[in-house]
């Protein structure tokens, strides 16, 4: 392990000691598995939550368990976020679909940032039968059905296939702002949902 991630694994032990050590596990896990990788140590995680063993496998069987529950929280995060981005435009649910997509151009700016948190996940664990999976396409299913809803209230010809249009722009720009922060995915992503959005006019 470099300095500078001992620093960051310091400061993250800091950060979690004023909760009990399920708080402390998951803003480890948090932290740590959007930083390093979901390939990220148990033993990594265990340092910068300062708790021991034991708790891992009390409160969630095991790192896989672990992993999973804070996707399943993140997503709630995530969602409830989208929900306020969403609400910044007011009632047009097509100035409510400019807004999220207003505020999604502004996340790769953010100190850290290395994409979707999801995407990550559901790429880089191996295993088919992790439960993080399920949680992943649950929340991608969730956020679909938010856009979906906001299509079909605009009156767009084709919500279903407009949800997946913009989905994918979603993600697609994430990925690719992680990987070249300097090409602005985000906004080109922007420029081309207006187009799918404006379908329904």
């Amino acid at each position: 392990m470099v300095y500078s991630q001992v620093v960051e694994t310091t400061r993250i032990a800091k950060a979690t000691r004023a909760g009990g050590p399920r708080d402390r596990l998951m803003c480890a896990a948090k932290e740590l598995t959007y930083r390093d990788g979901m390939q990220v140590g148990v033993d990594a995680i265990l340092t910068a939550a300062d708790v021991a063993r034991r708790s891992l496998y009390q409160h969630f069987g095991g790192k896989d368990g672990l992993v999973a529950e804070m996707l399943k929280e993140e997503g709630e995060r995530m969602e409830q976020i989208y929900a306020d981005a969403l609400a910044a435009g007011g009632d047009d649910p097509r100035e409510r679909l400019r807004a999220l997509f207003a505020f999604l151009e502004k996340l790769p700016d953010a100190p850290g940032y290395r994409g979707c948190r999801f995407v990550n996940a559901d790429l880089t664990l191996a295993d088919p039968g992790h439960p993080a999976h399920d949680v992943v396409r649950a929340h991608k299913q969730r956020r679909r059905e938010m856009l979906e809803a906001e299509l079909r209230a605009a009156g767009h010809p084709d919500p279903v296939t407009a949800g997946i249009q913009l989905e994918l722009l979603i993600d697609g720009a994430a990925v690719n702002a992680a990987l070249r922060p300097e090409e602005r995915h985000t906004v080109a992503a922007g420029l081309l949902a207006q187009i799918v959005i404006d379908q329904g006019s």
